[in-house]
């Protein structure tokens, strides 16, 4: 039996290639993201062990406020200068030295452009002259107050050569400096990881990354001959005491690495989400090909039942011939993932700034998923075709190969008891406050949809016979619509494949417009300046403006308010809160149009801070209440409850005084609001406004449309990303479609043959195969709009009350889902249609 079924499947090694294809791209992309986290970490780890090759033990102040990596920047407390001479009293110390390190410099380039970064820090550090790690290229280090070096990656980048001016945006605006140097790194290298370094003179490096003269970053401590890192850093640790925070090289580098891959994680949870979704329209197409097979091959297993084989074996063989073609896609599946990876990790490599890679390698993970998913998929898949296989009678050897067109009565059913579940769970993880929504949304999502594919099969026949009507003005439009119809089951699975892709991509769309639609409504209701400063977020920093600003703004004739906006994460009476704070509480509340509803929204003082009503209802918060906040900088300051204000009133939650900004991580506006007086033109002022923001590159001067446009702009990206990713599904699904029809030109040749022999034309053939092919695609694309539009629709209404308050159906991209469809269906027919067209005919007659 055994030797009878690997017989049969090496004898159509085209149902082999066909059957396996779905789960090699599936593999590909399970493995793929394994080996591209895998050598993606190990190359940070190589990055930040070489970075803190030659520290000993580093010593910093415990941060005022914990910002994670998601969140923004760490802030680094700052050390007196006397902190230095305290260590080097500590027995075991060779030598202690003050570093001034922080992340913030941004170089304006030759061409007047800020250097971005996503993702690397652009770091402004004190020069300390070269060592075994930091080597100069061209020039020197700089001596004086207005010189500058850069690392190569800098240099490159903004397009600089030693002798030119630079600006240089830190905390303070612009400042231009000479460029004195250029270095690199050991190892030939151009940066660590990415990252953009400009050095500075001591005290300018402290003054522009950490605010004042006379601290430090950091103190990195060299350990004496017999003393070792771990034992020196439990000494100096003892000798600070617990305000501060010693730690060895190597656990700096384990930490700081640990922290990227916690980023590359979610990176690979996101490609393992997407292959998840590939593969379970995957399990579609492998189970309409079992189901085929086996339908084909009815007389061969009923001959072996006659010839004594048992149910058992019939089963066996169904799924070895499933192992098998698991195996061997699990294979390929692998060396494309490794092909896969390989080339993603190239591609962060040169989005991260140039990161040098780590050899790529194929971790344990990658190999055990590739062979549980590959076989695990195609078992799964054909345990059915194999129970249906084993229920063969032997009398069937004797009858003429047929598929029974069996009742939709238990499937419909059993259809309707799933999706009722799946529906159920989606509305618990919507609406519900189990505290599991996370995980009942995606349940719910997947029953849905298997629960969906149950049902197709009793909706597909009156559905595709409306659609095939589309194309019966002719003879072979007529056969077309009359075979998409005739087998409603396996119709059904190859349109359900389709339909999970473009389900998933509507749904995606209506929210993510939905949500577009509601920003531009609120928007609309509450912005009052017809002018914004703002720029756009690349990483982790927003972009600034020079404070002076604004209050050049408000001399410009037709300007009848302005001011600016900064936020910063701070602790108030110990929680972490964002906030937000500004120069002008009277003009911001002008520009966004709101009223206080208790005390007056003028100028608040250095000790005052005013709070939204809903916020100070949940705190029990009044006017006259003391708060405590500590800023990213300095120390806790109490502050007094001056006004509250409509939720919709003010930006944020909570606003502090323009004193409070001199604290914050960035103590520089991120936004401004201008309001003109009535009847002025925008363009008569916004020339004007865009003059003042040139020492700004970061940040542009736009009319109040052109800003929210370009934030609502955020959401075509993720739609467009998320079309990429589930384009493989989608890739699958089309496989499915090639995959039956070519099944089916098989499994009717002797049809086929017929057909010819009447006087069917093989261009009429062709015609007839596409368009069984068309509308099967067109069927699962219109399931597929209707069931995302369903979930989208339940989404959207679920986070009214988190701001979508507007249901946008996107009817132009729908429509467009459905035209590529057809499409679609055309070129998947191609293949299937030549075959039928070149059939023989009195060979296909003869056909058994």
């Amino acid at each position: 039996m055994l030797r009878a079924t690997l017989k049969s499947l090496l004898a159509r090694k085209l149902r082999l290639i066909l059957s396996g294809l779905a789960v090699v791209l599936g593999v590909m992309f399970v493995s793929g993201a394994f080996v591209v986290t895998d050598t993606l970490s190990r190359s940070f780890d190589a990055v930040f062990a070489s970075a803190y090759s030659t520290t000993d033990v580093r010593v910093a102040a415990k941060p005022k406020v914990e910002i994670s990596e998601f969140d923004g920047e760490q802030v680094a407390a700052p050390l007196p200068a006397n902190t230095v001479e305290q260590i080097k009293t500590v027995s075991g110390v060779r030598s202690a030295a003050g570093l001034v390190e922080a992340d913030g410099a941004r170089v304006i380039g030759s061409d007047g452009k800020v250097l971005t970064s996503v993702g690397p820090p652009r770091m402004g550090v004190a020069w300390t002259g070269e060592d075994d790690l930091v080597r100069l290229r061209e020039g020197r280090g700089p001596s004086a107050a207005d010189e500058i070096a850069v690392n190569v990656t800098v240099a490159e980048g903004a397009g600089l050569k030693v002798g030119d001016r630079v600006g240089v945006l830190t905390l303070a605006p612009r400042k231009d400096f000479t460029l004195v140097g250029v270095y690199g790194y050991s190892g030939d290298r151009d940066s660590l990881g990415g990252v953009q370094e400009v050095a500075f003179t001591e005290p300018v490096a402290q003054k522009l990354m950490l605010g004042r003269t006379g601290v430090y970053s950091s103190v990195r401590v060299d350990a004496a001959d017999d003393v070792t890192p771990e034992v020196l850093r439990d000494r100096v640790g003892a000798a600070l005491g617990a305000d501060y925070v010693v730690k060895t090289g190597d656990q700096l580098a384990e930490e700081t690495a640990a922290a990227f891959e916690e980023g590359l994680g979610f990176f690979g949870q996101i490609l393992l989400g997407f292959a998840g979704v590939a593969l379970f329209v995957g399990v579609f197409l492998i189970l309409n090909t079992f189901s085929i097979i086996v339908a084909q091959r009815t007389r061969e297993l009923a001959l072996m039942r006659a010839l004594g084989a048992s149910r058992r074996q019939v089963i066996t063989s169904v799924l070895v011939e499933a192992v098998a073609i698991g195996l061997v896609a699990a294979v390929l599946g692998l060396a494309a993932g490794v092909g896969v990876g390989a080339g993603l990790a190239y591609l962060f490599g040169n989005f991260a700034g140039g990161l040098e890679l780590a050899p790529i390698g194929v971790p344990a993970a990658a190999v055990i998923s590739a062979f549980v998913v590959g076989v695990l998929v195609t078992v799964v898949a054909a345990v059915l075709p194999a129970l249906r296989a084993s229920r063969i009678a032997p009398v069937a050897a004797m009858q003429d190969v047929a598929t029974p067109d069996r009742p939709l009565t238990k499937i419909s059913v059993a259809g309707g008891v799933v999706t009722s579940l799946g529906a159920a769970a989606l509305g618990l993880g919507l609406f519900g406050d189990a505290g599991n929504e996370l995980w009942l949304i995606l349940g719910g999502v997947l029953v849905s949809f298997v629960g969906v594919a149950l049902l197709t099969p009793l909706i597909s026949r009156p559905v595709v016979a409306l659609l095939g009507r589309l194309f019966s003005w002719s003879l072979p439009g007529r056969l077309g619509r009359l075979n998409s119809g005739r087998n409603p089951r396996r119709t059904a699975i190859t349109a359900a494949a389709l339909m999970v892709g473009i389900a998933l991509v509507t749904g995606v769309t209506v929210i993510m417009d939905s949500a577009k639609s509601s920003l531009k409504a609120e928007a609309a209701r509450v912005l009052k300046a017809q002018i914004m400063i703002s720029g756009d977020q690349n990483g982790p920093r927003p972009p600034t403006y020079d404070p002076a600003v604004v209050d050049r703004a408000k001399q410009i004739p037709g300007v009848r308010a302005a001011a600016g906006l900064w936020n910063d994460q701070v602790l108030i009476n110990g929680g972490k809160e964002w906030v937000n704070a500004t120069d002008d509480l009277a003009a911001l509340a002008q520009t966004y149009g709101a009223t206080a509803t208790g005390g007056a929204l003028t100028t608040l003082r250095d000790d005052q801070i005013a709070v939204s009503v809903p916020t100070a209802t949940e705190r029990g918060w009044q006017v006259g209440t003391t708060v405590t906040v500590q800023a990213s900088r300095g120390q806790a300051h109490s502050y007094t409850v001056a006004a509250t204000y409509a939720e919709d009133a003010l930006p944020g939650k909570i606003m502090l005084p323009a004193a409070a900004t001199k604290d914050f991580g960035i103590p520089q506006p991120v936004l401004g609001f201008v309001r003109l007086d009535d009847g002025v033109p925008v363009s008569a002022v916004l020339p004007q406004v865009k003059a003042l923001v040139a020492d700004s590159p970061e940040v542009s001067a736009t009319d109040a449309a052109a800003f929210v446009d370009q934030q609502a702009a955020t959401f075509d990206t993720l739609i467009t990303m998320i079309q990429v990713l589930l384009a493989l599904a989608i890739l699958i699904a089309v496989l499915g479609v090639v995959n039956t029809l070519a099944l089916s030109v098989l499994e009717r040749t002797r049809e086929l043959g017929l057909l010819r022999a009447v006087g069917l034309g093989r261009a009429q053939t062709m015609r007839m195969v596409t368009v069984e092919a068309v509308v099967i695609s067109v069927f699962g694309a219109l399931l597929g709009v209707t069931v995302g539009a369903g979930l989208g629709t339940a989404v959207t209404r679920a986070l009214k009350s988190d701001g979508i308050t507007e249901l946008v159906l996107p009817w132009g991209r729908m429509g467009t889902y459905l035209v590529l469809a057809a499409l679609v269906g055309v070129i998947a027919a191609v293949l299937p249609a030549i075959r039928a067209a070149r059939l023989n005919v009195l060979g296909a007659i003869a056909h058994d």
